[in-house]
């Protein structure tokens, strides 16, 4: 199973395509975001019964922590959202599919990445 993230996600509803895997609780904020009320819960409702969603558990506030703290001493910050996502794949251990390339440096840090060329 892979953790989707949320390019890889808006891809498939535009294409209108399924894909399984889960995505994280943070993909699912920053979709659900965009859209106008009247869209939302439909929009929600849908991700949430086809996707497994990822709440974000106390593995996973560790493992952001200490990739805050790496990055940060490094001077290379990403934003939060994308350090979130990183540190849902990496305390379940699973792989993250993104066309992102920015995810490419965190694979250092324990990151799998199924990275996927942009179309």
């Amino acid at each position: 199973m892979n953790l989707l993230d949320t390019d890889i996600i808006m891809e498939l509803l535009h294409k209108r395509r399924h894909e399984m895997g889960a995505i994280s609780i943070i993909t699912l904020i920053e979709i659900l975001r965009g859209l106008e009320d009247r869209k939302r819960i439909e929009v929600k409702n849908l991700l949430e019964e086809s996707f497994n969603v990822q709440s974000l558990d106390n593995e996973t506030i560790k493992a952001y922590c200490s990739l805050y703290r790496k990055l940060k001493k490094e001077g290379t910050l990403i934003p939060d959202a994308d350090l979130l996502i990183t540190a849902t794949a990496i305390s379940r251990n699973i792989t993250l599919r993104t066309h992102d390339e920015h995810f490419t440096r965190l694979t250092k840090f324990g990151l799998r990445l199924a990275q996927t060329p942009k179309k």
